[in-house]
């Protein structure tokens, strides 16, 4: 049974795209993992796609997926850059998707290719209001 808004987890100081990926921006690198709306619509997580260190991808290109009991879901670059490393830890625990979407669940860094794509992404107060809406 999918949480209701009021019961998920969402934070300040990262950014939210329509798709339900958040980036957390560190100078010129991110990580990039799926919000915590994401994983409980999606509910357990069983796999994780992960791209290579090195890939490029423009915004909005999909770079990898997530697979839960229910269905298989596309991950997209809320921004353009390079994969500067993959969170290894998802191997072998997915469920740390779940279980810690905005921490250990992270599944990628980048190098951020365009800082001003940063901007054009919801903060959280946009992401709620959002979310109210669907």
């Amino acid at each position: 049974m999918a949480k209701k808004i009021e019961e998920l987890t969402f934070m300040d100081d990262y950014r939210y795209a329509d798709d339900h990926e958040w980036l957390k921006v560190d100078g010129d690198k991110a990580l990039v993992g799926i919000s915590d709306y994401a994983q409980d619509q999606l509910g357990e997580i069983v796999f994780v796609e992960l791209p290579e260190i090195g890939d490029e991808f423009a915004k909005g290109d999909e770079f990898g997926t997530v697979e839960s009991t229910k269905a298989v879901s596309e991950l997209y670059m809320p921004v353009g850059g390079k994969i500067a490393a993959v969170n290894k830890a998802l191997e072998d625990s997915p469920e740390l998707v779940t279980n810690e979407p905005y921490t250990g669940g992270w599944i990628v860094e980048i190098e951020i290719a365009d800082a001003s794509e940063v901007q054009s992404l919801m903060d959280k107060a946009a992401y709620l209001e959002m979310l109210k809406g669907l």
